[in-house]
């Protein structure tokens, strides 16, 4: 824009003041001051309106700016600095210290002035200025504002001291304030002036959105937010598709309620049309906010339960259309926030303990740090904040939650094996008190670790996990409640966590209560009040902010009244009880459950079990946690709990529900002052009660729920008819840790009764949990109408009902994991909402009722029952079924049906014969039939070879003694494993080229009976596939620059030749050298290597890698492709062969055929390439490494021209020929 004169620009709007010396901004209107202020006047009335049209100050303070600046000689700036201006209205006050400047505090006091009455907005900036010693008037402003006080009035300087102080906190004190700068400085890179649609989940309205909307509108961008609610089932609104329609752009702000919104998923689906439309030119931005994008893309997590209650609801297509266009967002490249603990609540109240706590693990003298305090304190939340800064700088890391708890959970030795797994990446079982001279201690002495135990009780906890052995600059830092337990377990310094100070826990109380730092006007005095009852404990200002939010002034005058009157040692917990008063009954025995029951649980299976206890259970979960009464979470750890055995098989957890000790311990309190009588308290978990109750039958209807750990207890006799009085009990748990479970042993079983009955069971009951059941089968005299999971894992029992129950509509899952003495599972057709089976390990099951017409199951287990030899009838959309180790000895025709059917296993079943209608599954992704007596793979009859089994990508024929022949295999394998099938004879396979995949195995190990046939077309079909691969990865390294490390091809098969037709250039032994073709076209190309190696691992002890490593180099012509000298580069290539199972299992010798995406090369014109190779074994268990000898080599090159990677590709080793 042009400028304006001098008499026109206090008219017109500036963008920006800018407060004196010197800025210089293009393409902005700024205000500069060409009059020079005299000493001790006031602020000039242009210089004012100058400020007062601004939309913004921008304020630089700095140490020494004037020398930075072209001079004209004098101690001002040069003319060509002076005021100008331009587009944009700016105010920069600087001098050689801002302070000293009369006219720089005049403007700045006016400015502030502006800020406070028009909400002007300012914007600081601190060159080389600590802001600190601007906010506190330290450093050098001290000594500017002490020689003003000395001729200036005290008002005058006083009101100055206030405006410079106020500079500082005029920034935004959030943490998301930087992703709003950056947000804002991309939309305005991109829009400028233009309009901004937004759309937003409900949670982050009052925060974070709010915040970005603000920020938007003082940079003059027109922002349209939805502010209304759409009601139910209604369409987008035609205000807010015009909205959409006349904007620019949309920000999409992504949280973990987007998507339960119809009005947010009507806006995205809107959205993503004008952003298909290529006329509309429309711009979408995507702010992940506290949401993992891979579930945005996937509708996992949060957003799969969402969308799955909006098609009960919705139509079909209206919901597949908003999953199309939440998918396609998850795509987009955009900001990911990440929030969870370690948002506002850490940046405002632990930057100092952290930093103290960062100070102190730096000092080399301080091996073990101690955290001590009262509970509540924040010594977890602190722990966990330098764990995260700090593990990315040691060699392993490992948080331990909870160990007090854990212990009582699984036992000592198994936290502990599972701790060294995590740090030391390799299965450990140590069955001694003390870790010893294991080699577990040797490659602990030598490693680097960061270790949190978290919540310590025992100092013999401290030496059980082995702190003492860890590696030199290692650092283990100890939480504990007990300052004995720090100093007796070796703790070099002992960190005292204290309680906030009343600004602290104000500012706490604030962000919970009114999302912003400060109390709201008119709730100032109340909220200082509640503050006084939280006496510094850090978990008590976020219960009671949460539970006022949003609330009348009536109801926090209510409250604080109710406080009033409490003793002091009491106010703390009776502020955090307050918030448990304010929950409605439902809400109440929620949090009961979840304190005595449920704390450490997956959040799903306690939704579950609590649905069939509540109505609105889940609506009740998510206002505990809104309450900040519980906290849902991923675990860091890697504890199994009591729950679920499918939990063995990983140690991946899902959402846990959490809650505070503090909270947990007040929710105990609240049930045992029910009744002072035992068997009058709602909830039994406490194990010197729960034998009291069962063995002297003293339980009455008040009971509703009983938990006890199996592993402390002895065994228990008690009456057939103990629970007959009980008749409110809804949930059971007789439970033993995991880690007890795994060493199946019959003094396990526990409980019993003084004769062989079966005992009796109320019909109220929900849940059953009991390990180790002792009877038979469940009474005949229980009906299980109610209940909603029954688990009998390890029981004894040989059916489970002698009747046909017909209404079991509330059951959800039945695990009845290695019963070995069930025989038949009854009837289930009543069970219509049932969604797991799980019989595992039931070896004496021989019957299974047809589970065909239950629509909603998802999950069977039969793995391990050998008894069964029928083919199960399942529900046709099942996606897995994994039948390993039982007795089917047949894959039936109807499989054809399965046609959702991704992951078929079969591994060591009986199955000798399988249906060709396999071949019609569609979606059939790995098949495994490994140690099956099967003969040979099905024949399809089919027109096309290239229709069957499209979609099978993993095949697994391992151990297969019978199997003879393998022709006509699926296409477009990636993986193809056919490991120890000593019978096997002939191999016939056609490779069709499959365009979406990089990498390729086929690994024949043992198959010693393979005829010559069959090994060349072996490696015939290995060089098909890598001269395929060898197209699409140059291509790729064409167009990015770069490959995937993890693209390769691996095959191997019995032998100790190399193929002369296939690989020319061959040695006796681990290095050759082999001349490159010259580069006969004149244009650019890409060189392949495909190496091929023989080697014996028969002596090979337990190993858990295999590395193929290459060393080459490849020396150019003279000239060179730019005509400069001769050279050489030197490479080095890493194959692992980590996909080898048990590679101490191969025996005598094998040829490997490999190459990998890093071994493409651009020819810069070579003519020779020298290799040597190694075979490199790596025992992680051991800490060692060995080498194997080469016995053989070969290279073969493939000649890529880069023009047409896609098309053409020359074989190298002399006889070059065009493929087409």
């Amino acid at each position: 824009m042009a400028s304006s004169s001098s008499s026109s620009s206090t008219l017109m709007k500036y963008h920006v003041f800018l407060s004196f010396r010197a800025l210089k901004d293009e393409g902005l209107d700024v205000s500069f001051d060409e009059e020079k202020m005299e000493r001790g006047d006031h602020l000039s009335q242009a210089l004012s309106r100058a400020i007062a049209v601004s939309n913004i100050s921008i304020i630089v303070l700095s140490a020494d700016y004037i020398s930075q600046l072209p001079s004209n000689g004098s101690n001002l700036p040069s003319k060509e600095y002076q005021w100008q201006e331009e587009e944009f209205g700016l105010g920069l006050c600087d001098s050689y210290h801002y302070a000293s400047s009369k006219s720089c505090l005049v403007e700045l006091s006016d400015i502030m002035d502006r800020y406070s009455v028009e909400q002007q907005i300012v914007l600081p900036i601190f060159y080389h200025v600590n802001p600190s010693n601007v906010e506190n008037i330290d450093g050098s402003f001290k000594k500017s504002f002490d020689e003003h006080e000395t001729r200036r009035s005290v008002d005058e300087v006083k009101k100055w001291k206030t405006a410079f102080a106020e500079v500082d906190g005029s920034i935004s004190d959030r943490p998301e304030t930087q992703y709003v700068k950056d947000i804002v400085a991309y939309v305005m890179q991109k829009l400028m002036k233009h309009q901004v649609f937004l759309s937003l989940g409900e949670d982050t309205r009052l925060n974070f959105s709010n915040h970005l909307v603000k920020a938007l509108e003082k940079v003059g961008i027109n922002v349209f937010p939805d502010n209304e609610t759409l009601k139910k089932g209604e369409k987008l609104p035609p205000t807010y598709s015009q909205a959409i329609s006349a904007s620019n752009l949309s920000i999409l702000v992504l949280s973990k309620a987007y998507a339960s919104s119809k009005s947010c998923l009507g806006e995205l689906s809107d959205i993503m049309d004008h952003k298909h439309n290529p006329t509309d030119k429309h711009i979408v931005l995507s702010v992940f906010y506290h949401v993992d994008p891979s579930d945005v893309r996937n509708s996992g997590g949060h957003f799969k339960t969402s969308f799955e209650e909006h098609e009960s609801e919705q139509p079909a297509d209206r919901v597949q259309q908003w999953k199309t266009a939440f998918a396609e967002v998850g795509k987009l490249k955009g900001w990911h926030i990440e929030g969870g603990k370690f948002d506002r609540f850490h940046i405002y109240l632990f930057t100092f303990f952290i930093n103290a706590m960062l100070k102190l693990i730096k000092q080399k003298d301080y091996r073990v740090i101690g955290l001590w305090g009262m509970g509540g304190q924040g010594k977890s939340t602190l722990a966990e904040a330098v764990y995260k800064k700090l593990s990315s700088e040691f060699e392993s890391h490992c948080f331990l939650q909870n160990v007090r708890e854990e212990i009582k959970k699984q036992g000592k030795e198994s936290l502990r094996n599972k701790f060294l797994l995590e740090l030391l990446k390799s299965n450990v079982d140590i069955g001694t008190p003390s870790i010893g001279s294991t080699l577990s201690q040797e490659r602990l002495n030598k490693m680097k670790v960061l270790v949190v135990l978290d919540d310590v009780d025992d100092s013999d906890q401290i030496d059980y996990m082995g702190v003492k052995h860890f590696g030199y600059g290692s650092k283990t830092i100890i939480t504990s409640r007990d300052r004995q337990v720090l100093e007796s377990g070796g703790a070099d310094t002992i960190h005292e966590v204290k309680g906030l100070n009343e600004n602290g826990s104000l500012q706490l109380f604030s962000t919970f209560a009114f999302k912003q730092l400060n109390p709201a006007v008119g709730f100032q005095d109340l909220s200082r009040r509640f503050v006084k009852y939280t006496q510094g404990n850090p978990l008590a200002p976020k219960v009671l902010g949460s539970d006022l939010n949003k609330r009348s002034i009536n109801y926090w005058e209510s409250k604080v009244e109710k406080l009033k009157g409490c003793p002091p040692e009491k106010k703390n917990s009776e502020a955090l009880k307050s918030s448990y008063d304010g929950l409605d009954l439902v809400e109440q025995n929620i949090f009961l459950d979840i304190a005595c029951f449920f704390k450490g649980e997956s959040i799903k299976r306690t939704k579950l079990i609590l649905s069939g206890c509540y109505k609105g259970a889940e609506c009740g979960i998510n206002k505990l946690a809104d309450k900040c009464l519980i906290n849902v979470s991923s675990s860091t750890n890697f504890s199994l709990g009591h729950f679920g055995y499918s939990a063995m098989r990983s140690f991946r957890r899902p959402d846990t529900i959490y809650m505070h000790d503090t909270l947990e311990e007040m929710g105990k309190d609240i049930v045992c002052q029910e009744s002072k009588t035992l068997g009058k308290c709602s909830r039994l978990w406490t194990l010197k009660h729960v034998e009291e109750v069962l063995k002297y039958k003293k339980g009455t209807d008040r009971i509703q729920g009983i938990k006890v750990d199996m592993s402390c207890m002895g065994n228990l006799l008690f009456q057939p008819s103990v629970f007959e009085s009980m008749i409110n009990l809804r949930c059971i748990f007789f439970y033993f840790p995991s880690s007890w479970l795994r060493k199946e042993h019959e003094d396990y079983k526990k409980l019993h009764t003084d004769q062989d009955d079966i005992i009796s069971l109320p019909d109220e009951l929900r849940y059953l949990r009991w390990d180790y059941y002792p009877f038979k089968s469940l009474s005949s005299s229980f009906n299980p109408k109610n209940l909603v999971a029954l688990e009998l894992p390890y029981g004894n029992m040989e059916q489970l009902w002698n009747e046909v129950h017909q209404d079991l509509v509330h059951l959800r899952k039945i695990n009845l994991f290695s019963c070995k003495n069930l025989k038949k599972i009854p009837n289930l057709l009543g069970a219509l909402n049932l969604e797991r089976l799980d019989c595992e390990n039931c070896g004496s099951l021989v019957k299974l009722p047809s589970l065909a017409r239950l629509t909603s199951l998802k999950t069977l287990r039969l793995e391990g029952c050998r008894s069964l030899k029928k083919f199960p009838e399942i529900p046709n959309y099942f996606y897995e079924l994994d039948l390993s180790e039982t007795g089917i000895k047949e894959v039936p025709d109807f499989i054809e049906h399965l046609d959702r059917l991704q992951w078929l296993t079969l591994t060591d079943s009986m199955v000798k014969d399988v249906s060709s209608n396999i071949s019609k599954l569609k979606s059939l992704f790995s098949l495994d039939l490994s140690g099956c007596p099967i003969v040979k793979f099905p024949t399809v009859d089919v027109r096309s070879p290239s229709l069957r089994f499209k979609s099978l990508k993993y095949m697994h024929m391992d151990r297969c003694k019978s199997l003879k022949l393998l022709s006509e295999l699926p296409p477009y394998l990636l993986k193809l494993n056919v490991l120890d099938c000593t019978s096997l004879e002939k191999f016939d396979y056609l490779d069709a080229d499959d365009a979406c995949f990089y990498e390729f195995t086929m690994l024949f190990r043992n198959c010693f009976n393979l005829n010559q046939d069959s090994i060349n077309n072996i490696e015939a079909n290995a060089m098909l596939k890598i001269r395929s691969l060898a197209k699409k990865w140059a291509a790729r390294f064409d167009c990015c620059g770069k490959i995937p490390d993890l693209s390769s091809l691996i095959c191997c098969f019995p032998g100790n030749k190399i193929s002369a037709n296939k690989f020319k250039c061959q040695s006796m032994n681990s290095s050759l050298s082999l001349k490159i073709a010259p580069n006969g076209g004149g244009g650019s190309r890409f060189l392949v290597f495909v190496i091929c190696l023989v080697a014996d691992l028969t002596h090979c002890r337990y190993i858990s890698d295999v590395e193929c490593i290459c060393k080459y180099q490849l020396t150019a012509a003279d000239g060179g492709n730019d005509g400069g000298g001769g050279g050489y580069e030197k490479l080095r290539s890493k194959i692992s062969l980590l996909l080898f199972p048990e590679p101490e299992k191969y025996k005598d010798y094998h040829v490997f055929i490999l190459s990998t995406a890093d071994m493409v090369k651009e020819d810069q014109n070579y003519e020779e390439a020298s290799f040597k190779f190694y075979i490199r074994l790596l025992d992680l268990r051991r800490g060692g490494k060995e080498y194997i000898k080469v016995e053989r080599c070969g290279v073969h090159v493939f000649y890529v021209d880069a023009e047409s990677a896609t098309d053409d590709t020359d074989e190298g080793d002399g006889g070059l020929k065009r493929l087409k």
